[in-house]
């Protein structure tokens, strides 16, 4: 097929897409895919996946993009298999095996206990094959040319670590956890808790902020619908901050707002409060002490 055949004509749709991201494809590839698939002119992510993990990855389209830093920041939840024994370079199965160690007799009573040990606020050190940076260098970078530099801890919160089942060599693991936690290191550590390293095995996301996972909304079974029907599946816009509380733009005040200007609004101060004129979102504000209505995020939506 000729390049002119296969160029489409973007348009500005906006809306939340909850992408079930399948295995073997960066998050960057699944974005550009369903972009290309509701010709968004714009699109972003919410927080990368691996390859190597599966599940939730909304996509923000257009409008949406502004409010995507609140699902970056956001509590996330996954299933994870861990295997014992075993330590790989990248701390999951596509690492090169650095060690294999005898694994202890399994209980539930001594999994339970070493499990305790990674609940609440912990601090965690970041891996090496890891996007962070250093002096403007992607640490992975440094990883694959065998150079390793010191990471400082990070503060995270594992709210809820529960174990599903296991086996002799494997711990199935329900987590959620805060932003800034790496499964990875959690799996690894957990690994070494228990006297005998470990790696993850697979990883898939069920949950970002308050958007849960929906199995069947994967890549294949949006290529099979018609393309109102792929808009049907859209979220609105202000969705990544829809539990925000809600006003009524002030009566004629709608175009001051839309221009970025403030109003004067009978109602009490708060910090982010979602505006809008009936039933049409026009953004994000703060209301000062003073009464006054102050734009932060302005949507322009056609509908």
């Amino acid at each position: 097929m000729s390049a002119a055949k296969q160029k489409i004509s973007r348009r500005p749709i906006s809306g939340v897409f909850l992408l079930n991201k399948p295995l073997d494809i960066s998050s960057n590839a699944a974005l550009q895919k369903v972009r290309w698939l509701f010709r968004a002119e714009k699109a972003g992510h919410t927080g990368a996946l691996d390859p190597l993990a599966t599940g939730l990855l909304p996509i923000c389209l257009g409008e949406a993009t502004k409010f995507s830093h609140y699902l970056l920041d956001s509590v996330k939840r996954y299933q994870t298999t861990v295997r014992l024994g075993i330590t790989t370079a990248t701390g999951d199965v596509e690492g090169e095996i650095l060690k294999q160690r005898d694994i202890p007799e399994l209980t539930l009573e001594k999994i339970e206990q070493v499990l305790e040990q990674f609940r609440g606020d912990l601090q965690q050190i970041p891996p090496m094959y890891s996007a962070l940076k250093k002096q403007g260098k992607p640490l992975y970078e440094l990883a694959r040319q065998g150079i390793e530099v010191e990471r400082e801890a990070r503060s995270i919160t594992i709210y809820q670590l529960e174990l599903l089942d296991f086996t002799q060599n494997t711990l199935t693991l329900d987590v959620t956890c805060s932003k800034g936690t790496y499964i990875r290191v959690l799996g690894e550590d957990i690994g070494e808790a228990l006297g005998c390293g470990a790696h993850l095995a697979s990883l898939h996301r069920t949950a970002t902020g308050h958007f849960d996972l929906i199995p069947e909304y994967t890549i294949e079974y949006l290529e099979r619908l018609t393309e109102a029907e792929r808009e049907a599946l859209l979220l609105p816009a202000y969705a990544p901050v829809e539990h925000f509380p809600q006003v009524q733009v002030p009566e004629g005040r709608k175009s001051y707002f839309c221009n970025g200007m403030e109003s004067n609004i009978e109602h009490a101060a708060a910090e982010q409060v979602l505006v809008f004129d009936a039933d049409l979102c026009l953004g994000l504000a703060e209301i000062t002490d003073k009464k006054r209505l102050v734009p932060k995020r302005i949507l322009h939506l056609d509908k």
